[in-house]
């Protein structure tokens, strides 16, 4: 008799195992909070049915659960990434013999849409560098966003010596490879802008608060959020300007391989698909020099 029908495994040990083994598997940070987010969702919907062992977890109860969600308003993305995380753990649980069979086989993902990313246009950028040109600490993080591709995460982990000689160094970071990236003569000037007012503080991190603590993510996202508005720019994001910085490089002849590992993409058809939306001229042949936004 296999041993996930005489011993069950409750949710909260079932789910401890499984994020260790995401973590073995070096998956990022981002992504094992999610997978948890999701995981720790369907567990309370299915405590409510006081099913707490998953070992006991069936098919329908997973329908019955994609069902409660769609109905409370998720888009069908939400609902197809949760369907993802569900169906990643029970294959799991399964493959470890701490389930029976896998009840998440069934489940089928919702079709839709896909859209396009949002890039950013030449008078939208500028309208941005505009309504933050009196704050040079945002200058210089929003200049470094649209000029290099950097991941926000990336950016609020920049160190003050990651600035050289006209190059930003990107370190290693998770599961992705440290890189180096040209800095244009905009952002090298909002960084040094910035560095002359920088508090004097021990830390390194290149963008503090005030009190000398590091810039969190969050805080930069709340901060360009406020700036957009500002600007007028409606329904961007702060990835967006990584969107912006590929999508014109591309337009500008950059080439796309090239492209690719500047902004540490890990697959050339990640990089390759703006090319759809911000076409090169068919007489530009392609470069190994970034453009200036």
């Amino acid at each position: 008799m296999n041993d996930a029908l005489t011993n069950p495994v409750s949710f909260d040990a079932a789910l401890e195992k499984f994020l260790d083994h995401l973590r073995l598997q070096k998956r990022s940070s981002a992504t094992v909070v999610a997978y948890n987010s999701d995981i720790n969702q369907l567990k309370s919907h299915l405590a409510g049915q006081r099913i707490t062992q998953a070992t006991t977890v069936q098919t329908p109860h997973l329908e019955d659960f994609i069902r409660h969600i769609t109905a409370n308003g998720y888009t069908a993305k939400s609902v197809s990434r949760k369907i993802n995380s569900i169906k990643t753990f029970f294959k799991f649980l399964l493959e470890k013999g701490l389930h029976a069979t896998d009840p998440a086989a069934p489940l089928t993902h919702p079709k839709y849409a896909t859209t396009p990313p949002r890039v950013l246009s030449e008078s939208e950028f500028k309208s941005l560098r505009e309504a933050v040109r009196l704050d040079i600490r945002m200058s210089a993080v929003i200049e470094i966003l649209l000029q290099t591709g950097a991941r926000i995460s990336e950016t609020a982990n920049l160190r003050v010596d990651d600035i050289h000689k006209g190059e930003l160094v990107i370190r290693a970071w998770e599961n992705n490879p440290a890189r180096t990236i040209p800095l244009g003569k905009s952002a090298q000037s909002a960084v040094q802008n910035y560095l002359a007012v920088r508090p004097k503080v021990t830390d390194d991190h290149l963008f503090i608060t005030k009190t000398g603590r590091p810039l969190l993510v969050r805080n930069i996202r709340t901060s360009i959020d406020r700036f957009f508005k500002a600007a007028g720019v409606k329904g961007a994001k702060v990835n967006d300007l990584r969107h912006t910085f590929v999508a014109h490089q591309l337009a500008g002849g950059v080439d796309p391989e090239f492209l690719s590992k500047t902004v540490g993409h890990k697959r050339l058809s990640s990089t390759s698909k703006y090319l759809d939306q911000m076409k090169p001229s068919s007489n530009l042949s392609f470069s190994s020099k970034l453009i200036e936004l």
